[in-house]
């Protein structure tokens, strides 16, 4: 099971650093021109906030066990990203854009499965 988490967490952390860096990298308007459509009822600032926070999950998720320091980050992180994809349904759903919510409840419930299990029968201090 821990190679399972460690896959989970990298495949997380691959994502959030991707999509956090190119909203944090990207004009408010390329970001809407490329899709994202939500972006369009949220101030630039916002938008920086949210990627900001999208980096600092992935590397929340990999860091702390790599360097094996304050591993308790990692289960952490993933709650993080648990509460990000939760306010991004949320979004979605007040835009009615449903197929979206599909893949924010697909990472929630793989954060979860992180949250749990590093929190759980498979931390890093066991």
């Amino acid at each position: 099971m821990n190679v399972v988490l460690w896959i989970i967490a990298g495949l997380l952390a691959a994502v959030f650093l991707g999509a956090g860096l190119m909203k944090v990298a990207q004009p408010k308007e390329k970001l809407a021109a490329n899709g994202l459509a939500w972006t369009e009822d949220f101030p630039p600032g916002a938008i920086k906030l949210i990627g900001a926070l999208e980096v600092l999950a992935a590397i929340g998720l990999i860091l702390p066990a790599v360097l094996d320091i304050a591993t308790v980050f990692v289960p952490l992180a993933a709650l993080g990203v648990v509460a990000l994809m939760v306010g991004a349904a949320i979004t979605h759903a007040r835009r009615k854009e449903t197929p979206m919510i599909f893949g924010n409840l697909l990472l929630i419930v793989l954060a979860a499965i992180v949250v749990w299990g590093r929190f759980g029968p498979h931390s890093f201090g066991s």
